[in-house]
């Protein structure tokens, strides 16, 4: 069964309890519209600032019921095999002792399994389908769909989307409150869900690299989702404002840059991600630039990786969406399924970096 907001709570207290040599629990400052508080659960036996991280999301969407479980487990996993000296094995994917040890002791993985609690639980007791925050319907708005911001809308990349994109670029995200799916909220970084993910980034400046885990096709996407990538013009970027109003098209000469080296390591480790989930059970997670998927802005993942342009002082952190299985609550059988998929390539990932 798939567990409830309060048993992911829990589950987090139980695992750092049972391991408080090789984990940190991390309470993020900013309770949501409902008041609830999802904390992060730090694995890993050296201090947060003594190693290079990795941000694991899940929950960002309600209805997406798989990521915040598969991250419980992979931590679960991940700890228990550490204690006893064991390997792991997913599928046909398989890390001996040594590679977990290697993760453990030299990785900081920073896990948010549910950064969306006020959703979910709605989502597994009201509305199946739901998909946003719980944020309240503003003024002189009404209906059960007012209620909520869509918050891998809300991160402050582009997020002023009706500007900074090509009125037909198709940007998949509204400014309508009353938008069940996509409605990017009243301003950038307005939601304390948001800023909780804000807040793990600049609190932690050693997280280099950030991977969002959503649902429902199989994919793992990189940077940049706001236009196809380019690496040869470097002033052609989220930046210029010569590029509001016409950014966003496919096939027109412009595109979002991104340096050859760069988009280099970003295919490569998504690539790496890919191999070890195909190896589980032989399921391709297709890698493509999150463009490719639809234009986006005000998303996790492009926001992560812009920080570094915005604040050349800051860490660079490379971006990733994993879009995993193919529908948002399959049957539990299917959900262990695919969180071994998921956790054989975060997996794969904590060994590359």
């Amino acid at each position: 069964m798939y567990l409830n907001v309060a048993e992911l709570e829990s589950a987090i207290t139980s695992l750092q309890g049972a391991h408080p040599e090789a984990t940190e629990i991390l309470t993020p400052p900013h309770p949501t519209h409902e008041g609830r508080t999802a904390r992060l659960l730090r694995v890993g036996t050296r201090a947060a600032d003594d190693a290079d991280g990795i941000l694991l999301l899940g929950g960002m969407h309600a209805r997406e019921w798989v990521p915040p479980d598969a991250l419980v487990s992979l931590a679960a996993d991940l700890l228990e095999a550490h204690a006893l000296g064991t390997g792991l094995g997913y599928g046909s994917a398989s890390f001996t002792a040594a590679q977990v040890a290697h993760v453990v002791e030299n990785v900081n993985l920073f896990l948010y399994p549910c950064v969306n609690p006020d959703g979910r639980a709605f989502s597994q007791t009201t509305s199946p389908m739901w998909r946003k925050n719980r944020r309240p319907a503003p003024a002189g708005h009404t209906g059960p769909s007012c209620v909520g911001v869509d918050l891998n809308r809300n991160f402050d990349f582009l997020w002023e989307f009706t500007t900074k994109f090509a009125p037909d670029a198709r940007v998949h995200t509204s400014v309508d409150p009353c938008d069940e799916q996509t409605y990017c909220g009243p301003a950038a970084v307005s939601e304390p869900e948001t800023r909780n993910v804000v807040w793990a980034l600049d609190t932690h400046p050693r997280i280099r690299w950030l991977v969002d885990v959503h649902s429902a096709a199989p994919e793992i996407l990189h940077s940049w989702g706001s236009d196809q990538n380019q690496t040869t013009t470097p002033s052609d970027n989220f930046r210029n404002p010569a590029l509001d109003g016409v950014r966003g098209r496919k096939d027109d000469g412009i595109g979002e840059f991104i340096p050859e080296q760069d988009l280099k390591t970003a295919v490569g480790l998504a690539e790496r991600m890919s191999d070890a989930v195909r190896a589980v059970r032989g399921v391709d997670y297709q890698v493509e630039p999150a463009y490719g998927l639809y234009p986006t802005s005000g998303a996790s993942d492009d926001y992560a990786y812009s920080r570094h342009f915005t604040d050349p002082a800051g860490t660079k952190v490379f971006g990733f969406t994993i879009e995993c299985g193919t529908s948002f609550q399959p049957p539990f059988g299917e959900a262990e399924e695919v969180i071994r998929e998921v956790s054989a390539g975060l997996l794969a990932l904590a060994l590359d970096v």
